[in-house]
């Protein structure tokens, strides 16, 4: 039966160590890539002009009352009280 070498182990440990660390960062990497590759793409789909013969995106709401607020419908305030 072979004995434990502990000076023999520490290598193997340490390239195993380093494959795993250089595999999730890879990992990670190509992770990052993928999906601001997928964001960058529809960024450019919803900010893209349109072409002739394209619709024109939805008008917006036009806003209702001072505050635009469609349910509060309250005045802005025209002075300041001072915090006690």
């Amino acid at each position: 039966m072979p004995t434990f070498d502990s000076q023999r182990l520490w290598p193997t440990v340490v390239a195993v160590g380093v494959l795993g660390i250089s595999g999730f960062i890879y990992a990670a990497i190509g992770y990052i890539e993928r999906t601001s590759d997928a964001a960058f793409a529809e960024f450019v789909v919803a900010t893209a002009s349109p072409q002739s013969g394209e619709t024109s995106p939805p008008a917006q709401q036009p806003q209702q009352g001072r505050t635009g607020c469609p349910v509060g419908k309250r005045e802005l305030p025209t002075q300041l009280m001072p915090l006690r």
